[in-house]
């Protein structure tokens, strides 16, 4: 189904609006909502995988899928969170899919500090993180999630989550230690 209504009249629409006609099937609302949660969507999973390329499928698996389900979608206000599970899962799957997981003990250290302080940005520090622990600690700072959402969206117990963002935090402070202003 094609919408009636133009190209500005949805840009100027309310996103529970666009993602109402998108559940009803509409492809330009649906097209709408990718455009406005795209950014979005990829930056979360370019900072859950460190490949731009690799995050630019994965969002588009993530989009996909969304078309194929939103008729399931029982909230429109709910629409951010619901993309949202639908991108951790397709990171996870991709995980499994390609046995990138390993033990946190197993996680790679980097040669030295100096080759984190040089790179000295944010995803250098990230990519030496085990990737359940990458995900817990985007989903809380970057995403905004409390510990209980990202349990409920990793499947994750509670306190599994709580150590890994702690961990995780403490690593990246570590690693990110020169940024820090001197007293």
């Amino acid at each position: 189904m094609n919408s009636n209504l133009s190209g500005a009249a949805l840009d100027a629409a309310s996103e529970a609006s666009v993602v109402t006609l998108a559940c009803a099937g509409d492809r330009a609302a649906f097209g709408q909502l990718v455009r406005r949660r795209q950014p979005a969507v990829r930056g979360l999973l370019r900072r859950l995988c460190r490949d731009s390329a690799l995050a630019d499928d994965l969002a588009q698996e993530t989009f996909m899928q969304a078309w194929r389900t939103i008729g399931n979608l029982r909230s429109a206000s709910a629409f951010g969170s619901w993309l949202r599970q639908i991108a951790v899962n397709v990171w996870l799957r991709h995980q499994r899919d390609t046995d990138s997981f390993t033990t946190l003990e197993d996680a790679q250290e980097p040669a030295s500090r100096a080759v984190i302080v040089e790179s000295a940005d944010l995803d250098a520090a990230l990519s030496t993180l085990h990737p359940r622990a990458r995900l817990c600690l985007v989903l809380s700072y970057h995403e905004g999630m409390t510990h209980s959402e990202i349990a409920g969206v990793t499947r994750l117990p509670i306190g599994t989550v709580k150590s890994d963002i702690a961990r995780a935090a403490a690593r990246c402070r570590e690693l990110l230690s020169a940024y820090q202003s001197e007293p």
